[in-house]
């Protein structure tokens, strides 16, 4: 069964393909602003920060631009206010969503988010309705083919994971707490071994499994939320047909 990791580890494989990254370096200038003013510019001090940092040096942002854009979340330099956000609610099959935004218009942005989650058959919910499904963790995806497993799992554990999750075919996912995450990133580096993708997500404590009917709308309303320019992230917790999954990408989704 594929669930809302596999996805993810997809949608970040197709992002760095993408020939459009303006986009993602405009999305991380937002994150990086609202971190930086929320939690002061020192990573040390600030770990959503540093894992941004981390994020966008691994996306080929450019340097100046993640300090440009800490400046702007710190006031040192003048810009346009961004504000975090969470929405809630349910999609297809009905699974739990949690849509992050960062917005300078939170009534446009609510606004368009319902909007996409109608037309995909989801719907809005009121605050704290799923957040409760879902645990902030630290995730980190080390690619199979550049390490192998023991080699993971000794440094890993050595330094504090909490879990190695093996259900993707390309991928060894390790999960930690929050805050064992730098500490296990880390010492994953010291180990040598490579790092495809680093970052506190939230994951949730159990899991919808969507009949396969259900499971093109729900793919779609994910993809569509995720290329809204306000979206941070979203996170869900559903179960799909490994089946189900590939007839979707087969089908050129």
């Amino acid at each position: 069964m594929a669930g809302h990791s596999k996805w993810a580890n997809r949608v970040h494989r197709k992002t760095r393909q993408d020939v459009k990254r303006s986009k993602m370096f405009s999305k991380f200038s937002r994150a990086l602003m609202v971190a930086a003013r929320e939690g002061g510019s020192n990573p040390d001090d600030n770990p959503t920060l540093r894992s941004l940092m981390d994020q966008a040096s691994a996306a080929d942002m450019p340097k100046d631009n993640i300090e440009y854009a800490i400046k702007r979340g710190t006031g040192e330099l003048e810009g346009v206010e961004f504000e975090s956000v969470r929405y809630e609610g349910y999609g297809p099959g009905g699974v739990a969503m949690l849509v992050e935004c960062v917005t300078d218009n939170n009534q446009r942005s609510v606004a368009e988010i319902r909007n996409i989650m109608s037309k995909r058959d989801g719907k809005m919910s009121g605050a704290g309705s799923v957040t409760w499904m879902f645990e902030l963790k630290g995730v980190i995806t080390i690619p199979r083919a550049e390490a192998e497993y023991d080699d993971v799992f000794l440094a890993g554990a050595e330094a504090g994971a909490e879990d190695i999750v093996d259900d993707d075919e390309e991928y060894w996912e390790i999960r930690t707490a929050m805050e064992d995450f730098h500490k296990v990133r880390n010492a994953l580096k010291d180990a040598g071994i490579a790092i495809e993708r680093a970052e506190l997500s939230m994951i949730p404590t159990s899991t919808v499994k969507v009949p396969d009917e259900y499971v093109g709308q729900l793919l779609r309303l994910l993809e569509d939320l995720d290329d809204h320019d306000d979206v941070q992230h979203v996170y869900s917790n559903f179960e799909i047909s490994d089946e189900a999954l590939e007839a979707y990408e087969v089908a050129g989704n």
